[in-house]
Order: C-alpha cells, then structure tokens, then sequence
C-alpha cells in the first residue's frame, strides 16, 4: 500500500531506510519488537513502582523538612539543638541566616518528576515562602525557608530523593536486550551463510566459473536449495561433456568425407585448374561452415576461469588483427585484472573485430573500468553501420546482412559474454560505423 500526500511515498521512505541484506532485514525484525518490549517494560516498572516510590520518598523529605521548620517555630530557643538533631537523624546539613529575606521570586520549574514531588511536598508542608536550588552541588539540594527573623538552608543529599532501583532496572534492561540481541544476531548469520553462499555460487556459476559443490547448512530450506543446485551443477556439467563428446564425434564423421573429397581432388590430373581450385575451395569453405556450426553448438565450457589482464589480452587481440592487415588502434589502461576465461573472451573479441573488419576500414579497441564493479570493452568502425532496427536480431544465429557470411561469429560473442555474467549490445560509433559495447562484471 502506498500513501501519498503531496507526492509522499510511504514505500519509497521504507526502501530507503530499510537495509538490503536479509542479515540486517532479520536483525532489524528482532530489535524493533525488542526495544517497543522493553520500553513498555521500563514505562511499567516506571509509572507503577519506582514513580510511587519516588513520591513517597520525596514526601519523607518535604515533611522532615516541615517537621524542623515546625519545632523551630514552637519553641524558637531550642534552635539550635533541633538542627543538630535534624542533622543526626536526616542527615541535613542546616545553615540559620539571620536577617535575611527570600527575594519574591516564583520557585524555578523542577528538573524532574522526583524532585516536582519535593515541591509539591514542600508547599503542602511548610506553607510559607521557600526556595529551592536544584543545582547546588551534585551531591545535594539546598531548600531555603523564610522563618520570622532569617532564612533556614537546609541542604538535603540527593540519595535520600533518588533510589538506585531505576538504574539497575534500566542497567538490567540493556543488559538482556543486548544478550538477547547478540544471541539472536549469531543465529541469524549462521542461518544467512547458507543463502549467501548459495548465492555466491550462482553467481559464479552464472558467469562460467566453476565453483564446486556447496555444503548444504542452515536451515532445512537453504539445506534443500543447496541440495538442488548442487545436483543442478552436475546435470549441466554432464549435459555439456556428453554434448562435447558427441559433437567431437559428429565433427570427426563430417570433416572425414571432405577429406576424401580433397584427395581425391588433388590425384585428378585431367581436371581443369580453374575447376580444381574452386572445387578446392569449396570444400575449404565447407569445413569453415562445419567447424563455426561445431564451435557454436560446443562453446567453451571446458576451459576454467583465471585472473586475466585484459589489457594484455587486448593488446595481443589488436597485435594479431593488425597482422592480418586491419587497421586497428587499441587504448586500454596498463593493467586491468579480471577473472574470465582467456580464450573464450579472445574468441568473442575476435569475432566482433572480424565482422568490423569486413564492413570498415579503420577500427577502434578500447576498454576502461567502469566504476568498481565493472569494465567496458568498446570496439569502434567507421563502416556504414547497421540500420537501429536489425542491431538486435543479428545476435540471433544464422542472421546475417553480409553475403557469404555464416551469421554466427555475433552470436558466439554474445553467448561467451553472457557466460561470463556480461552483456553486449550495439549502438551508433563517433567514427561513423557500428559500435560494439560490451560490459563485463569485475
């Protein structure tokens, strides 16, 4: 549900500020409901004992205070003695000042419910003119008491208005909260290791790397999942080398007539040469066909990921075009590591210089990071392009809009790129040609 005044998302705010891992989604479920407990445990403690405790204790206060302010009052000679009895038995520090007068100024605000209680206390007591000075020292509050002829200060220590209960109630509160807390933050990152791992091996998988069979831990779900990939793995695996072996086996029966055929081409001695050499070149033609249909179908699923310097392999890809005779210009950073497979990625790059080579004279290689998690290989042509409409279905295999050509050299280059978790697409280049953009992930 979305709520929206004056364009306000309420989702919006929540995706913002919720965290993406299901580690911290799962620890923010345990700590919202276990802060709302313990403050309805500390607003009940609080509201039902500790504030009545609090009242009562400040009430003690304000009529001891009242009481010495009383015999004082009855029997002005005795003075003396009953503030030193006053401070015996209350613990009061009680200081006469003779002469002086309260100024009329309203008693400040009370800093706190506890000592708002004195306050009140005091005025239901003494009803006479006080003051009281929150602030004093941090070890008491002096209460000063208009009597006829001065003023009465009477220093009170706080320990006899503030009880230690509260803060070994809240001490005890944080404590379990946070041993609640911490125990349920190791259970929940024992029970998300298995899903992250899981998902790390997808990953791998996804992008050709072979990253093993996973151990299945955690929860009987992740347990099962893991299970299934795993098994996944193999069916795939098993699926690619039978695949392989058997096209190994269909290319050997194929490329073995055309051999036949070229031998017996070359013992034919009244055949014309120009229809020898075209003959010739037929069958060189056929076995071209057979070994990109072979390689389309096979892929490159055998050979194992490793760090790369793709700028060396690039530079070897533009050295070796070059060669062959394309005019080719490579600009790549000194060193630019990235885990892949050498050869495919060589193959793909390959054919995408190939298919600019017979459209356009000059070409353009280069590659750069692209953020942290990224890299973008950038092959430009000044050829005449591809029409925006027909860029997407000559990745499709067997399409093609050059005579002669097979349609299979894009197609090869999207599956590699695609098996190493990247993708590639085609859009207008600075040189007036075709630029192929292909992005790999680091």
């Amino acid at each position: 549900m979305k709520f929206r005044p004056g364009g306000f998302s309420f989702d919006s705010v929540l995706r913002r500020f919720l965290p993406r891992s299901l580690l911290g989604r799962s620890l923010l479920t345990v700590l919202i409901p276990l802060v709302l407990l313990q403050a309805v445990a500390l607003e009940i403690f609080y509201g039902s004992h500790l504030n009545e405790l609090s009242r009562r204790l400040a009430g003690g206060v304000a009529g001891e205070v009242g009481f010495v302010i009383d015999e004082i009052d009855r029997a002005p000679s005795t003075r003396v003695m009953v503030m030193q009895e006053a401070e015996r038995h209350f613990l009061f520090r009680i200081v006469y000042l003779p002469g002086e007068t309260l100024k009329h100024l309203p008693p400040p605000d009370a800093p706190g419910p506890v000592d708002d209680d004195l306050a009140a206390g005091l005025a239901n007591d003494l009803h006479r003119k006080f003051s009281v000075a929150w602030n004093t020292a941090p070890d008491h509050i002096r209460i000063n008491v208009q009597m006829p002829d001065g003023v009465l200060s009477i220093d009170v220590p706080r320990k006899r208005l503030y009880i230690g209960e509260f803060y070994i109630f809240l001490a005890w509160l944080i404590g379990t909260a946070l041993i609640v807390f911490g125990v349920a933050a190791m259970f929940l990152r024992n029970q998300v290791r298995g899903i992250a791992r899981l998902a790390r091996a997808a990953e791998a998988f996804g992008m050709g790397r072979d990253y093993g069979p996973i151990k299945p831990e955690g929860a009987i779900e992740v347990r099962r999942a893991a299970t299934a990939f795993n098994r996944m793995q193999e069916r795939l695996r098993r699926f690619l080398e039978q695949r392989t072996t058997m096209l190994a086996g269909v290319s050997h029966d194929l490329r073995t007539p055309l051999t036949r055929l070229r031998l017996a081409l070359a013992m034919m001695e009244e055949t014309p040469a120009g229809d020898l050499a075209g003959m010739t070149g037929d069958i060189e033609e056929m076995e071209k066909l057979i070994s990109m249909y072979l390689a389309f179908a096979r892929g490159e699923g055998s050979e194992q990921a490793a760090p790369t310097d793709l700028a060396l392999l690039l530079e070897d890809i533009a050295a070796a075009a070059r060669r062959a005779g394309a005019q080719i210009t490579c600009t790549t950073p000194e060193s630019l590591f990235v885990t892949l497979r050498p050869e495919a990625m060589r193959r793909a790059i390959n054919n995408l210089i190939d298919n600019a080579r017979r459209h356009a004279k000059n070409i353009v290689l280069s590659a750069a990071e692209r953020g942290e998690r990224a890299i973008t290989i950038i092959i430009d042509d000044d050829g005449p392009g591809i029409p925006p409409e027909q860029r997407d279905s000559l990745f499709r295999p067997f399409e093609t809009n050059a005579p002669g050509g097979v349609g299979l050299g894009l197609a090869i280059a999207r599956d590699i790129i695609g098996a190493h978790g990247g993708n590639i697409h085609l859009t207008d280049s600075p040189l007036g040609g075709l630029r192929a953009v292909v992005e790999l992930p680091i």
